[in-house]
């Protein structure tokens, strides 16, 4: 423990006397750490801490990229500014070496505080300091890590510009016909036959691959072993919770995404109904932090990497590319793939001002348009908010009569106070007009059949989903939808063969569980699929103990 001797060397506390230093001693934690421990990480509770031994790093992620901010020596204190504003902390302290520190909860530093006022008030100095640091290190502008160079329509570099934004990729993009794209580029332009091009750590890429995008970025895209204790297959927010509870428990945990972190939820501008988020939270920043979360607990993540094939014996998945990785266990989290309108002459203009879903790197796309979703769930409504933050007007179109049905009702509340959102109901798109992009959409009234033609710069559609299985072998039961049974399902179904019952989350495979969207069941919430996939490891417990 930290003694009252320790505590007067320290020149915030020396005008203490010596029973409050006594009472201090015991109110406080010793923390010893190993080089790269961490005291405190980014986001976490105020508390205030002295260093007594080693040195001490503040670190903080700078669009994408840590950075150190600076170095506490003994004597020193750090979380002055989360203890004065009550704030969480807004960057992490580690030790650079091996340290001890002192840890002050917030009611054991009032407690002090009210017998000594003067250290409050240095207290408050070095807060302020601090605050003109971090607000100097926020104004600073950031260098993006990619350089990106492609035509508007280019549905290659929608599609490229969505990866970089779900990756947390900081870019800059650049437009051929820019009148100022020769010096943002950097030099001639490529020509338009190797568009798009990417730019990063001084090469370039053209017409890439997004696993060529992903290796020059540093993205992890291959596994380091051959063999894992659980193979996740899907990083949305069932994969990602089973890779954070994986991890941390021990398991030699692997990740598979085809794309990018963050499923579904990822593109989501705002959750408002997430416990412990009050103001609410986007999914991107959702995705952030659980992808921060895991890989900070010893998780893999691959990126880019799609499964061609899973054998059920073996519990072996093949990888595009020809690898193979061994699961003593198996998590299927690949959520739901958004449902496809079935208009004539819609595919062609995919990435040219139509998409499926949303991706907040087309918001600049849409700024001062008019735009039209199509849908009345909650993903609809989000999109909705977020775009009417940018385009002219926002058209929502559904086939119902009514939000309520389908959206929920703080949802449809921000909606119909928004002024530039018009929300049509009992309709439909009819037709989408335009050759190298989306140019006007036909939009029918159900009860009519009365056809509006409307100008659109962007048509967003989100009519549902689908389970994303239609790769998995037969050996592995769905219902007829297509999702995976489990539990008392496929119990119920006679697709079990074992002596014992299934866990809640097995399939019919024993050893392969599935959590989040593409489970069978009524709830399809972010908080549930990330509820499965910390349950999905307690089964992953249970399992490997009974095979032992």
């Amino acid at each position: 423990m930290v003694t009252g001797e320790e505590i007067a060397q320290v020149p915030l506390f020396a005008s203490l006397s010596a029973a409050d230093r006594q009472r201090l001693s015991q109110a406080c934690a010793d923390i010893r750490l190993a080089a790269g421990e961490h005291a405190v990480h980014e986001g976490e509770d105020r508390a205030l801490f002295v260093v007594l031994e080693g040195r001490i790093e503040a670190a903080k992620v700078v669009d994408g990229i840590e950075r150190v901010l600076g170095e506490r020596l003994p004597g020193a204190i750090f979380g002055e500014v989360p203890i004065t504003l009550g704030t969480s902390f807004p960057s992490g302290f580690r030790a650079a070496e091996p340290s001890r520190v002192m840890k002050i909860e917030a009611p054991a530093y009032y407690a002090v505080a009210a017998a000594a006022p003067d250290v409050v008030l240095t207290v408050g100095t070095l807060a302020r300091e601090r605050i003109g640091g971090l607000q100097g290190v926020a104004a600073e502008p950031p260098k993006p890590r990619a350089h990106l160079l492609g035509h508007r329509w280019d549905a290659a570099c929608s599609d490229l510009r969505r990866f970089l934004d779900r990756n947390q990729i900081t870019f800059e993009w650049i437009t051929p016909d820019g009148s100022d794209a020769v010096a943002h580029w950097g030099g001639d332009l490529p020509p338009d036959s190797d568009l798009p091009a990417l730019r990063a750590g001084g090469k370039t890429l053209v017409r890439p691959r997004l696993r060529d995008v992903a290796e020059l970025l540093g993205l992890q895209s291959r596994a380091s072993a051959e063999e894992y204790d659980a193979v996740i297959v899907g990083a949305g927010p069932a994969g990602l919770a089973a890779a954070v509870y994986g991890a941390s428990e021990g398991l030699r945990t692997i990740v598979i995404e085809r794309e990018a972190p963050g499923g579904q939820a990822g593109s989501s501008s705002r959750i408002e109904n997430y416990l412990g988020f009050p103001a609410g939270v986007s999914g991107d920043e959702l995705s952030k932090r659980a992808l921060q979360q895991a890989r900070r607990l010893g998780a893999e993540i691959l990126v880019t990497r799609a499964i061609t094939g899973l054998e059920p014996s073996t519990r072996t998945v093949r990888l595009d590319g020809g690898d193979e990785l061994r699961g003593r266990t198996i998590i299927l989290a690949t959520g739901v793939t958004w449902r496809h309108l079935a208009i004539p002459g819609i595919e062609p203009l995919v990435g040219k001002g139509i998409f499926y879903g949303a991706a907040r790197s087309e918001a600049a796309s849409t700024h001062g348009l008019d735009i039209h979703i199509i849908g009345a769930g909650n993903s609809a409504g989000q999109a909705a908010l977020f775009f009417a933050n940018h385009a002219r007007t926002v058209t929502l179109v559904c086939r119902g009569d009514a939000l309520e049905k389908s959206m929920s009702q703080y949802l449809v509340d921000q909606v119909r106070r928004k002024s530039n959102i018009v929300i049509k109901l009992g309709a439909e798109v009819a037709a989408v007009h335009g050759d190298a992009k989306l140019e006007a959409v036909d939009i029918s009234d159900r009860a009519t059949g009365t056809a509006t033609h409307c100008t659109s710069g962007g048509l967003f559609i989100f009519i549902g989903a689908d389970a994303d299985t239609a790769w998995l072998p037969p050996e592995i039961a769905l219902d007829s939808r297509g999702y995976l049974l489990t539990g008392a399902d496929l119990a119920a179904s006679g697709r079990w063969s074992r002596d014992r019952d299934p866990y809640l989350l097995e399939t019919s495979v024993p050893g392969i569980f599935a959590s989040g969207d593409v489970r069978f069941s009524p709830v399809k919430r972010v908080a549930a699929a990330v509820g499965e996939g910390s349950m999905a490891i307690a089964f992953v417990h249970q399992y490997l103990r009974s095979e032992q």
